[in-house]
């Protein structure tokens, strides 16, 4: 299995994605004049009711968000009529796409996962991942799961972005240090 972990510090890859209204977007470019950094949520489709949830928690928290500068989007490999049908149960406002690629993933470093049968879906899909990218379009933050019920909590995270944003803290970009090993 190859996989190809983003590093926090490194420059987000450019990829585009489809909203739900079909207009195309670059990923990690926050869309909100008010915003210079974006948090990307990847997420791992309908089928997954702890996405459902994870997705409306942040519903609640996206002013809060753009108020310290941050936007949000949500992706999953998803169809578009899939995207459609899972609508009904989000009770969300944020930029939502879908039809995220292979490739995509691939450059994203995500874990990915068969689906368990076919009531679950019908294509490889991402396990869940967020990315926070900075106005230098480096990633901030980084949390990759394999698994749906590993995320952070919506509050904890907001707590701590808010902190990394408050320019008193000059808080670095966190887990960057790598040194060889010599033996």
């Amino acid at each position: 299995m190859f996989t190809n972990k983003l590093h926090a510090g490194q420059p987000f890859p450019n990829i585009q994605v489809t909203l739900d209204s079909g207009k195309d977007v670059t990923l990690g470019k926050p869309q909100n004049p008010d915003a210079d950094w974006q948090m990307v949520v990847v997420y791992r489709g309908a089928h997954c009711p702890m996405c459902t949830k994870f997705l409306n928690e942040l519903e609640d928290f996206k002013y809060l968000l753009l108020d310290i500068g941050i936007d949000l989007i949500a992706v999953s490999a998803d169809r578009p009529e899939q995207l459609e049908s899972h609508k009904k149960d989000l009770k969300i406002g944020f930029p939502i796409a879908h039809s995220l690629s292979l490739k995509a993933m691939d450059q994203l470093g995500v874990y990915q996962s068969v689906p368990r049968n076919e009531h679950e879906t019908d294509h490889v899909f991402s396990e869940p991942a967020l990315f926070v990218v900075n106005e230098n379009n480096n990633i901030q933050v980084v949390d990759l799961s394999n698994n749906p019920f590993a995320r952070p909590e919506v509050i904890k995270l907001y707590e701590g972005l808010k902190w990394i944003r408050d320019p008193e803290n000059n808080y670095p970009i966190r887990g960057t240090h790598h040194e060889p090993i010599i033996e």
